[in-house]
């Protein structure tokens, strides 16, 4: 497997920029990108949803929203427990799922 750098990636987006600019782009890529970005966005959605259930047992079990926890996390008002320290991490990686996700269905940052 090939794992390519992100300069080599964006070496590439920006070829594909410019023959879009240029009107050049063929329908086959075309088809192609959107496929890709409907790919992923499906993929970010399945991950997205199995962290929120795992967010939503830490709710359950400590009675406590994420946003309150995180909240009290980041202020240090938390031990280190390893629940926490994983519950902190899973509300992370919820958060930039969400992102990537606004990001590439075009809605706007909050």
């Amino acid at each position: 497997m090939t794992i390519y750098s992100q300069t080599q990636t964006e070496q590439e987006l920006n070829k594909l920029a410019k023959l879009v600019k240029s009107g050049q782009l063929s329908e086959t890529l075309a088809r192609n990108i959107h496929k890709l970005v409907g790919l992923e966005i499906s993929q970010l959605e399945t991950d997205l949803s199995v962290t929120e259930r795992d967010l939503s047992k830490f709710e359950m079990q400590y009675n406590m929203s994420t946003a309150d926890f995180f909240l009290r996390w980041k202020d240090g008002q938390t031990d280190d427990r390893m629940d926490y320290v994983e519950w902190a991490s899973l509300a992370q990686m919820a958060e930039n799922l969400r992102k990537r996700l606004e990001l590439l269905k075009g809605e706007s940052q909050k």
